[in-house]
């Protein structure tokens, strides 16, 4: 079995306008040339093309993940996040730091369903240390609710870094941390750090977007340290396709029982599902 944890879709009449724009603010920050002239995308950033790409990839599950990017956005996405829901697919909710509601609005997605928000503190510009996430943090863990987060650099956006694995750890003094998920295996491109301040934490990291940039050996090195129970597999789609990753996964040499961990088991377990083999 393979649960993707970490994807992306759009309603269909603003996915190719959000892709262009999310393409512009890549090339802006790293030049126009970036990816060589190949498409920079895998699938279409709709409900059908990751449907689509599933299937092709062998995925059997896939969990997406919203970003409101402004507090009037919450509500709307959440919506729409509640129409994608299938056996295949599951949506997070979202939740933007600056919401005066916000505390209505994680009451809210735990009455409804959700099992988790996703926060791209990149995007909304707070730091994951300040007292308006920490708030957040703490009422998700209250409710029972996952939160995953984008961690470290965003290729896509100017510094500074609001998820660096130090600021993460601050966290920690604050909660037990275990329904927390550390995307781009617990900070993107600041991997040293991640060795120096997370791993070995209660803190879950997710696969989505390394497979490119990562040192093979140190993400071996890292899965073991911290512990493949605490690793689950997400690609990033539409940014990755998840065969991609998966075959990178396979690379490293990790053993059939911790591959098992990552590609499925783990992310049953956060869910709250019963565990298959």
């Amino acid at each position: 079995m393979l649960i993707d944890f970490h994807t992306h879709i759009f309603p269909e009449k603003i996915a190719q306008r959000s892709i262009d724009a999310l393409v512009a603010g890549i090339k802006r920050e790293q030049g126009e040339d970036y990816g060589g002239g190949a498409p920079l995308t895998c699938r279409p950033a709709t409900l059908e093309g990751l449907l689509a790409s599933m299937e092709r990839s062998g995925v059997d599950r896939s969990i997406c993940l919203p970003i409101a990017t402004k507090p009037s956005q919450t509500e709307s996405i959440n919506r729409f996040a509640e129409t994608v829901r299938s056996e295949k697919v599951l949506s997070f909710g979202t939740l933007h730091p600056a919401d005066p509601e916000w505390e209505r609005v994680l009451e809210s997605l735990a009455a409804r369903g959700f099992r988790g928000i996703k926060l791209h503190l990149q995007f909304q510009q707070y730091d994951i240390d300040s007292p308006e996430v920490i708030r957040i943090l703490k009422k998700c863990e209250s409710l029972g609710l996952l939160v995953i987060f984008h961690a470290g650099a965003d290729i896509g956006l100017p510094p500074p870094v609001y998820t660096t694995p130090e600021k993460i750890s601050h966290v920690l003094t604050e909660m037990e941390g275990s329904h927390l998920i550390a995307a781009h295996f617990g900070g993107w491109a600041e991997w040293d750090d991640v060795e120096k301040y997370l791993v070995g934490t209660p803190i879950h990291f997710d696969t989505a977007f390394i497979r490119q940039f990562i040192d093979p050996a140190q993400c071996l090195r890292m899965i073991r340290a911290h512990g493949a129970d605490k690793v689950v597999f997400g690609s990033d789609s539409p940014w990755e396709d998840p065969a991609d990753t998966l075959a990178f996964l396979q690379s490293l040499g990790l053993t059939a029982q911790e591959l098992a961990l990552i590609t499925h088991q783990n992310a049953q377990r956060l869910l709250g599902e019963t565990v298959s083999a």
